[in-house]
């Protein structure tokens, strides 16, 4: 198989992994970086690994937290964060795409009131994209659309068809 022909179809995370250690190929990393080592290897080239940024994972912060509380770089979005969070925001609250997005542009200059505003303007945006590497996400968006009335059962059975397709002899969800 050439890293062309893996590119084709649709891997499950834990298969890639399977994949890579059965190669001897670092098993670890998003489902891309796996997709990548993977392919590199198949068509015998070097794979040269991306250089981690520092995680800048000093001070984290903890209870009690305010509006005033200055949001550290680096900071995670932990179950304290998200605790005041919701309790400020409501039961709604979650760490979505937009929320994680904050956290991680943190520089030291935030504060827990900025991200409880940042939470509120970006909760009317409508539909949000979805990364590609969430792609069982979108299809079932995608397929929602078209078959409002249509079941779980019905969305798995045509998940499976999907997912059993070369990427390139299907739509892409």
């Amino acid at each position: 198989m050439s890293g062309t022909e893996l590119r084709r179809w649709y891997w499950l995370k834990e298969e890639l992994a399977d994949f890579a250690r059965l190669l001897g190929v670092r098993a670890t990393g998003s489902k891309q970086l796996l997709t990548d080592r993977i392919a590199a290897r198949l068509d015998g080239r070097e794979f040269a690994e991306p250089v981690r940024a520092p995680s800048g994972a000093g001070r984290q912060l903890s209870g009690p937290l305010t509006a005033d509380t200055v949001i550290p770089p680096g900071q995670r979005c932990s179950q304290v964060v998200r605790a005041w969070l919701a309790e400020q925001a409501g039961p709604s609250f979650h760490f979505d795409a937009e929320m994680r997005a904050f956290f991680a542009a943190a520089d030291g200059t935030r504060t827990m009131g900025d991200a409880l505003d940042h939470w509120h303007r970006t909760r009317d945006r409508g539909e949000r994209s979805i990364d590609p590497q969430f792609e069982y996400n979108r299809f079932t968006r995608a397929w929602r659309r078209e078959h409002p009335e249509g079941g779980r059962a019905e969305l798995l059975a045509a998940w499976q068809e999907y997912r059993n397709l070369p990427v390139d002899e299907r739509g892409r969800a």
